[in-house]
């Protein structure tokens, strides 16, 4: 049977981990993607480069960029879509999820 928990990865986001990734000069690079208890809101995510791939782990590809999840964390962002924005503030990775009922200001820690 397939699993269908999925996240997707925004084209702006492929293109801004293919620059990072490239700038690493290292292949064999994931991008890991993990959820972790705290923040002001209760959760909070990262986001890290990794050279393996955990037994727990669901694998994502897109544009080049291979992501990985654990199960744990999947659960919670299944769904989600990982995008790239820059505006006049700055520039950011951000956690599209309709799913988060509360987020923090520093847009790093959420609840659900």
């Amino acid at each position: 049977m397939s699993d269908t928990r999925t996240i997707d990865l925004s084209d702006s986001a492929v293109k801004r981990l293919s620059e990072m990734m490239a700038a690493e000069q290292d292949d064999s690079l994931k991008l890991r993607i993990a959820v972790h208890g705290g923040g002001c809101s209760g959760f909070q995510y990262g986001f890290s480069f990794d050279d393996s791939i955990n037994e727990d782990d669901l694998v994502f590809e897109k544009g080049g960029i291979t992501a990985v999840i654990d199960e744990a964390s999947l659960d919670i962002l299944s769904g989600s879509t990982i995008d790239f924005v820059e505006d006049l503030i700055g520039s950011a990775f951000q956690i599209k999820n309709s799913a988060f009922t509360a987020s923090c200001g520093c847009g790093s820690s959420f609840s659900i």
